[in-house]
């Protein structure tokens, strides 16, 4: 499965912004999707997942009242849509896959596959 990221840019704090991901390849292989972010000389840290099932969500608490996961799964896409911006959300954005049964969806070795990142600056 490969994972392209799209939608970041540079935005003022209480603004928004939509990411997107597009998977292909053997997308049909999806059982998890997610979205981490990390922030220069920081780790490397879970914001939300979605199962692709049943679409059974989970969010990281620092974000859960100001963002939102989604799917599209006819497109193969997943959406992260940001709002309430803060300086402190700028980072690259990452979204993850996983092809297998995730037992703790926030960690990153629950994920085997990942996309290249998109950044976000909030100001």
């Amino acid at each position: 499965v490969q994972l392209v990221e799209s939608g970041g840019g540079s935005v003022q704090a209480g603004g928004s912004l939509r990411l997107s991901c597009a998977a292909s390849g053997d997308t049909y292989r999806r059982n998890r999707m997610a979205w981490f972010r990390q922030a220069p000389g920081k780790e490397r840290d879970f914001m939300a997942s979605i199962t692709t099932g049943d679409g059974s969500l989970y969010y990281a608490d620092s974000v859960k009242s100001r963002f939102t996961i989604s799917q599209d799964n006819a497109k193969n896409k997943v959406y992260l849509q940001m709002n309430s911006l803060k300086p402190d959300d700028t980072a690259s954005y990452y979204c993850a896959a996983s092809t297998a049964i995730v037992f703790d969806c926030r960690l990153r070795g629950s994920y085997n596959c990942w996309g290249q990142g998109t950044q976000v600056t909030v100001s």
